[in-house]
């Protein structure tokens, strides 16, 4: 990565330790601890947070290093649960361009983050209104696979359903049609929604259009509804078939969800759900969900 200018820099690093030292350690899901000698977070909770190293992220506060990558400030905004102006702000101090709206780098809201961090014995994640996923808690990714890597069009798992076959191994194969119909119907409701200007939406549709028959044929049925509350039956690599309740909250704006899972009454999801924890990620190389 390139080297920054030492003015900017600094006052990088500045503004980092700013919004570090207001935030109480419970505020992120942090155990306070007897003795602190900083007030707020100390640099390596920050570290943890954002999925960086100790070493790298002290550099930034030190205005040394170098510049980092817009997925990097993404995760230190969510990590210091920055407003959507001081994010921005992250980014013009880094020389980063601000990531268009619905990117996996988007803003997450830090309500709906204070409630995800909240959510420690559920699989849990924040995505967008077309199926972006912005944050996911460690069991989300034990559950669904980690969505972190993805980037462009296939950040949406609508797009991915409908142009890679791997997408759909999480679902049971004949759980596939109702699966396809829910997602364009979704996607239609959640395109409406959005502005007159906004093109995200529309692009992503005319990729599909373009790319499957089978989203072409589903798009002329013109259904639409939101996803609200579904069942699901989910195809886990070790523990086989989990089947859960996926409730969803939405944002004042609803272009942002988000998703938590709960084992289903009358199945045994609970105790596959309760072995998640112990499993982690290990066998899961797909990113689905």
């Amino acid at each position: 990565m390139a080297g920054m200018g030492s003015g900017k820099y600094t006052e990088l690093g500045l503004f980092l330790r700013s919004r570090r030292e207001r935030i109480r350690p419970a505020d992120v899901g942090l155990p306070t601890g007897p003795r602190r000698r900083v007030p707020g977070l100390r640099r390596d909770e920050v570290a943890q947070l954002a999925g960086a190293s100790v070493d790298y992220y002290n550099e930034l506060e030190r205005g040394a290093g170098s510049q980092p990558s817009e997925q990097m400030i993404a995760a230190l905004a969510r990590a210091l649960r920055l407003t959507a102006d001081e994010r921005d702000y992250l980014y013009h101090l880094a020389d980063r361009p601000v990531p268009a709206h619905g990117s996996a780098a988007s803003h997450v809201h830090p309500g709906m983050l204070d409630l995800l961090t909240r959510l420690t014995s559920t699989p849990a994640q924040v995505i967008t209104d077309v199926h972006v996923t912005l944050v996911q808690n460690p069991l989300a990714v034990a559950l669904l696979g980690d969505h972190s890597g993805f980037r462009g069009p296939r950040a949406s798992f609508v797009h991915r359903w409908f142009t890679e076959p791997a997408a759909r191994r999480l679902y049971p194969e004949a759980d596939h049609a109702a699966q396809s119909r829910a997602f364009v119907a979704d996607l239609r409701a959640a395109a409406a929604r959005r502005d007159s200007k906004d093109t995200e939406a529309g692009a992503m549709i005319g990729s599909l259009l373009a790319m499957s028959e089978e989203f072409a044929a589903l798009w002329a049925d013109h259904d639409v509804a939101f996803r609200r509350n579904d069942r699901k039956r989910l195809n886990h690599p070790v523990l086989g078939v989990i089947e859960v309740n996926c409730l969803n909250l939405f944002s004042e704006d609803g272009r942002q969800r988000l998703l938590w899972f709960t084992p289903a009454v009358g199945t045994d999801s609970a105790d596959a759900l309760d072995l998640l924890a112990v499993l982690g990620t290990q066998q899961i190389t797909e990113s689905t969900r």
